[in-house]
């Protein structure tokens, strides 16, 4: 194939492939937390650690971690401890890194708007050997966590009050996830672009969702709709010659309204198998079809208005 035959291509294939899997992976806890919006804004900081890459002359992906994890773990105090203010203080961390990264880029002797533009919106030729060893050290750290712990990392996201009954080290684990994604941003960025990383930690999980009934399912939908989107969105971009982040951002999007539209139908086949399991169970009507105990335990359980007990 044409598209495998130039180094840098291959490079961006292997970015996009990183990113398809790490950036779902860790958005579903935050859609889970009710932080979607939490991506755009650790994208918002590792802006300024992208211009001190520049002014320092180091990699900007090491020091864009270094800065968003920082933001990131600031962020999350903020959200546990912050009161009536605590909006304003986020708006002042997001706004200011967006700010301090474009400054600190101009003043640089290496840096230039476009290669601002390439961080911002995400650039196929901008994935050096160098980049993509920092990507896979990163995807592999986000990936271990965020499989590795996700029994622990989902109870935190659905009740922290439960979680810390349980024992669970709830202020730990709400760090970590914040740590997470802004490894997750770092590793994204320079595919998707700091301005568009967030939607692909979050829709594909919005998409999976509209079709699955748990949470491994989701996680394991979500990962492939993540990998899909983005292998296609870069070859796309490479035949059409049009900006990866955006392509990958809207073929994520089109994916989300085709299951959405499947999810009706889906749900009412689902309820039907289930009326029928129950009637087959309770007798049934003559002529009604036998359901033996193997096949209701493949029907999914639905809580129905009539299971409420009356007292």
């Amino acid at each position: 194939m044409e598209i495998l035959e130039t180094a840098f291509m291959q490079r961006a294939l292997i970015a996009a492939l990183l990113v398809g899997i790490t950036a779902p992976a860790i958005g579903i806890y935050l859609v889970q937390r009710r932080q979607a919006l939490m991506g755009d804004g650790i994208g918002h900081v590792a802006m300024t650690g992208v211009g001190l890459g520049f002014l320092l002359s180091t990699n900007p992906i090491w020091m864009a971690t270094l800065v968003s994890v920082v933001g990131a773990v600031t962020m999350e105090l903020i959200r546990a401890y912050g009161r009536t203010r605590g909006d304003i203080a986020l708006a002042m961390l997001f706004y200011g890194g967006m700010a301090g990264g474009v400054l600190l880029i101009n003043v640089s002797d290496t840096g230039s708007t476009g290669d601002l533009s390439s961080f911002l919106f995400g650039s196929l030729s901008s994935v050096s050997d160098s980049d993509l060893i920092a990507i896979g050290a990163l995807a592999a750290f986000v990936v271990l966590v965020s499989v590795g712990l996700r029994r622990q990392l989902f109870a935190v996201s659905q009740d922290e009050e439960f979680a810390r009954v349980t024992g669970l080290p709830v202020r730990f684990l709400n760090l970590l996830i914040a740590v997470t994604a802004a490894v997750t941003v770092s590793v994204a960025m320079r595919v998707v672009g700091l301005l568009l990383v967030s939607a692909l930690m979050v829709v594909p999980v919005a998409a999976a969702q509209q079709i699955s009934r748990s949470f491994r399912a989701t996680f394991a939908l979500a990962v492939g709709i993540g990998v899909a989107v983005t292998l296609a969105g870069t070859t796309t971009s490479y035949y059409q010659d049009v900006p990866p982040g955006a392509t990958i951002v809207l073929l994520a999007i089109a994916v989300f309204i085709a299951l959405t539209a499947l999810a009706t139908p889906l749900a009412r086949l689902r309820a039907r198998r289930t009326e029928a399991a129950r009637a087959g169970a309770d007798g049934g009507a003559p002529g009604a079809p036998e359901c033996t105990s193997e096949a209701l335990s493949q029907v999914p359980r639905t809580r129905l208005p009539g299971d409420d007990v009356k007292v």
